[in-house]
C-alpha cells in the first residue's frame, strides 16, 4: 500500500470561496490516472487547518469515492498535538480510508519518550494503520532513527513520512536498515531522488500534482535499478520542485493548476495569500522546458 508516489491533494475553492467538491474528484482521478499510487486527503497541502469540520468531511468523502473507483489507497491526514483528541479523530475516520497520516506532536516538544507513548497509544485506538509525519522544522521535535524503529515494531504503525529538510544522517541511518513491513516515504520534494536511491519506498509529494507520471517513473526507475533514467528525472524534477516551493505551499501549485484549467480558482485561505503572477509564470516555464 505504501509504495510509489502519493499525492497530498490540494483543496480547490470555487469563485465564492467554497470547497469545489467536483474539482476534488476531477483532480484526484487525474492524479491516479497519471500514475500516482494513492492520494492523501487533508494534509498540510490541503489547507486542512483552514477547513471547517463539514468541509473536511466532504473532501475526504470525495477522495474516498475516487480511490474506490480506481482501487487505490487513501491516506487521511489527522492533526492534533494531544493524544486524546487525536485518538478521537482517528476513531471517527470514515469508511474508505486505508491509513492515517499523523503528525508528531507539534509545539509541545514532548521528547522522544513522549512521542513513542503518543503513537503507541494512538495505534491502539486507530481503526487503520498509522503513518508518522516527521517534520521537525514545523513541530520543533526531533525523532531519531532509533525511535522510529522502535515505533515500527508496533503492528499498527505502517510507515513514516520523513521530511527533515534534506537527506540527514538519521534518514541515512533509517533507510539503511528499514524494519520489515515499515515504509519510509520521502516528504521533501526537492530531495526525493536521493532518498529513493538510498532505498525509500516512495514519497508523499505536493509537487507530484504536476508531472505526476514523471514522479511515478522516478520512483520506478530507482526501484528497478535504471540509474541513468532516475538521475535524469531526479535532476529535472528537483528543479521543478524548487520553483513550486518558491512561495508557501500550496500557493504556486494552485496557481499552476488553475492556469492549466484543472481547478476553478487559484485561491487559498488566509493567512496564505495567492502566489505572485511572476512565480506562477516561472513554474509554467519550467514545466514547458
Amino acid at each position: 500500500m505504501l509504495t510509489g508516489i502519493h499525492v497530498p491533494l490540494i483543496t480547490p475553492f470555487d469563485a465564492a470561496g467554497a470547497v469545489a467538491v467536483d474539482a476534488v474528484e476531477k483532480l484526484g482521478r487525474h492524479m491516479l490516472d497519471e500514475g500516482a499510487s494513492g492520494l492523501v486527503a487533508l494534509g498540510t497541502t490541503g489547507e486542512v487547518a483552514a477547513l471547517t469540520p463539514d468541509e473536511r468531511a466532504r473532501v475526504i468523502e470525495a477522495c474516498a469515492r475516487v480511490c474506490e473507483e480506481r482501487q487505490a489507497p487513501l491516506t487521511a491526514g489527522v492533526t492534533g498535538n494531544d493524544t486524546r483528541t487525536t485518538a478521537a479523530a482517528l476513531r471517527e475516520l470514515p469508511a474508505g480510508v486505508s491509513a492515517a497520516l499523523v503528525t508528531v506532536p507539534y509545539f509541545l516538544r514532548p521528547g522522544e519518550r513522549g512521542v513513542v507513548a503518543h503513537f503507541e497509544a494512538l495505534a491502539e485506538e486507530s481503526p487503520v494503520p498509522l503513518v508518522i509525519y516527521h517534520i521537525p522544522y514545523r513541530t520543533g521535535q526531533a525523532v531519531s532513527a532509533a525511535t522510529l524503529r522502535r515505533l515500527a515494531a508496533h503492528p499498527g504503525i505502517a510507515g513514516v513520512k520523513h521530511a527533515t529538510g534534506g537527506v540527514d544522517p538519521d534518514a541515512i541511518d533509517l533507510v539503511g536498515d528499514v524494519p520489515e513491513g515499515f515504509a519510509v516515504l520521502g516528504g521533501d520534494d526537492a530531495v526525493i531522488s536521493p532518498l529513493l536511491a538510498l532505498g525509500a519506498a516512495g514519497g508523499i509529494l505536493a509537487s507530484a500534482h504536476l508531472e505526476t507520471r514523471s514522479f511515478a517513473d522516478l520512483a520506478d526507475a530507482w526501484h528497478t535499478g535504471d540509474v541513468a533514467r532516475a538521475r535524469d528525472l531526479g535532476r529535472r524534477l528537483a528543479r521543478l520542485s524548487a520553483v513550486l516551493f518558491a512561495e508557501p505551499n500550496p500557493t504556486v501549485i494552485k496557481g499552476v493548476l488553475h492556469a492549466r484549467g484543472l481547478i476553478p480558482t487559484p485561491d487559498v485561505r488566509l493567512p496564505l495569500l495567492p502566489a505572485a503572477e511572476e512565480t506562477v509564470s516561472r513554474a509554467l516555464a519550467e514545466l514547458r522546458a
